[in-house]
């Protein structure tokens, strides 16, 4: 149960690093209608399969010493690549006139990716924001989880 409404007309993204639920609610606060608008799903592989090379040395430059250098995480990156893109999109969204209202549903970490990149007339439009994975549950969860209560 949220603590915000979505009223009729506003969308909601139900989203995480890898993917993206856009939906529009045809139904009014109470009850629910949520239908899709848009579906984005990133191939992100874990960094393993992503990077093949082994973390480099750097000489310093005061001693005869070298140290590791820590290995890029790029599973990491494409998640908070994906998150800007979500953010880029709700940011077009608001600007073009196609969104009145948004609540954004993600996992704390995306959330702050997608909070930082907003634009103020973006932000001006998000009337809630629920920090919880619910991008692999069922229609009727998401719905349940966003009705005021």
């Amino acid at each position: 149960m949220s603590e915000f409404s979505v009223g009729n007309g506003a969308w909601v993204l139900v989203g995480d690093g890898r993917r993206a639920l856009f939906f529009q609610n045809h139904g009014d606060a109470e009850l629910l209608d949520l239908r899709v608008v848009e579906t984005r799903i990133d191939d992100n592989p874990p960094t393993h399969e992503q990077g093949t090379d082994r973390p480099g040395r750097s000489f310093t430059s005061f001693s005869p010493g070298r140290s590791a250098v820590q290995n890029v995480d790029w599973h990491e990156l494409e998640e908070e690549r994906f998150a800007r893109a979500m953010a880029d999109r709700i940011n077009q969204a608001a600007e073009s006139g196609e969104l009145n209202a948004i609540a954004i549903v993600a996992p704390p970490k995306a959330l702050g990716e997608i909070r930082k990149e907003l634009s103020v007339k973006a932000q001006s439009k998000v009337v809630g924001e629920l920090a919880k994975d619910l991008t692999r549950h069922p229609l009727k969860d998401i719905e349940k989880a966003l009705t005021r209560g």
